[in-house]
């Protein structure tokens, strides 16, 4: 459905996204559905809905379907530290254990299996910077490649329903770090420790920060970590993707932990949202920080977290000592919160120096490309995010209808 005209995309070009992705993925049974938004200079030029929001129940994708968007909560939170970073509550090479002090003597794994760890002192102390990269030395459980991430599993730390972020830190305390901080890049739990810091630091619960200085600025009344009454009927099941490229049903929406507030406020992955939600986080980030008269981050704060921060310029293969991360391709640094493509060519994948997003667990993501001063959201709900490479043909599609 095209909204506007845009004399520089073509929309039969667009067309060919819920095209592919249709024929691709949704009538061979791959994706239950998707909803998929292109914006250009400000406007929304391309939205389209296909395919089901859940299939047991023969309930059509909408517009307005509630996703869960995992870790596309991450540059929610990244924004949260910056604006607390711009009112001089903390530097980013603070020390961590300066706001949590049982973190002042972290160890890193050197052999052994939990509880049982033979450990050695970190050579680096870890700062609010590298929980801001991923060079903390943190894991998650779900990587399940360490004996340390193996601990994170038995402690479920990746989330559970008597965690609480004031427990998760507490735990993470008496475990050993996978590395010293910022020596290597790793994808982890890092995100849910800025969370409580912006606890720490603004003196409110997550959940209630966000609302008052992200969500209800931005208009984005859709978005929270569970899903609302008024919601419940709009909200997709999730599927798990099975070999063969069959689904399987991961989490019913009308069962599912979503419905209840939970004790556990993800800042790494507890967020629900809709595709016209995100949009408006996605533009203020766009737009140098603010949507609709609303600045929610200052325009050299911003252009600061898309900068690759990853030490001496790296790009993430270079870095990473695990698989895993939301984007996959070389070319790719990480900022404060976010990917960053560093090198278009090398990414073999097409786009532009300084576009930077991210992505979640089910298969949605978002970038910015600030060179074409272009947003593009893609939600659906599969899990893992990498089953296909939707992404990167999702890139291909949008850029294919620039004229």
């Amino acid at each position: 459905m095209a909204e506007s005209p845009a004399s520089d995309l073509s929309q039969d070009r667009l067309a060919r996204i819920s095209q592919h992705f249709n024929e691709r993925y949704v009538q061979p049974g791959k994706l239950p559905g998707f909803t998929t938004l292109v914006a250009r200079h400000g406007e929304i030029v391309w939205t389209d809905a296909q395919g089901l929001m859940d299939i047991e129940r023969n309930r059509p994708m909408q517009r307005d379907t509630v996703f869960r968007i995992y870790s596309m909560t991450k540059p929610v939170t990244s924004i949260a530290m910056m604006q607390l970073y711009e009112q001089g509550k903390f530097l980013l090479n603070d020390p961590v254990h300066k706001y949590i002090p049982a973190w002042l003597n972290l160890r890193v794994y050197k052999g052994g299996s939990y509880p049982d760890f033979e450990t050695e002192p970190a050579t680096t102390t870890m700062t609010i910077r590298d929980l801001m990269t991923h060079t903390s030395g943190l894991t998650y459980g779900f990587t399940e490649r360490t004996e340390v991430d193996a601990a994170y599993r038995q402690l479920k730390l990746d989330g559970s329903s008597i965690l609480t972020l004031d427990k998760l830190v507490e735990r993470l305390a008496d475990l050993p770090l996978e590395f010293s901080p910022g020596t290597a890049w790793n994808y982890s739990v890092s995100t849910d420790v800025l969370g409580h810091l912006v606890q720490v630091l603004s003196g409110k619960p997550l959940d209630a920060y966000f609302d008052e200085h992200i969500f209800q600025p931005l208009g984005m009344t859709e978005t929270g970590f569970h899903v609302r009454p008024a919601q419940q009927d709009r909200f997709a099941a999730c599927y798990l993707y099975q070999s063969g490229g069959t689904l399987k049903l991961q989490d019913d929406p009308e069962r599912s932990k979503y419905l209840k507030q939970p004790r556990f406020l993800s800042g790494g992955g507890g967020l629900v949202s809709t595709i016209d939600d995100y949009h408006r986080f996605a533009q203020a980030l766009c737009q140098g920080g603010q949507y609709q008269g609303q600045r929610i981050i200052g325009r050299k704060t911003l252009e600061f977290m898309r900068r690759n921060h990853l030490p001496d310029n790296q790009d993430l293969p270079a870095l990473s000592i695990g698989g895993f991360s939301e984007t996959p391709y070389a070319g790719s640094g990480f900022g404060l919160g976010f990917s960053v493509k560093t090198d278009v060519a090398k990414s073999a994948t097409i786009g532009s120096e300084g576009e930077f997003g991210w992505g979640g667990l089910a298969s949605t993501s978002f970038f910015v490309d600030p060179q074409e001063d272009l947003v593009v959201i893609f939600l659906t709900q599969l899990i893992p995010s990498s089953s296909y490479p939707i992404r990167q043909e999702l890139r291909a599609l949008v850029y294919g209808a620039m004229v």
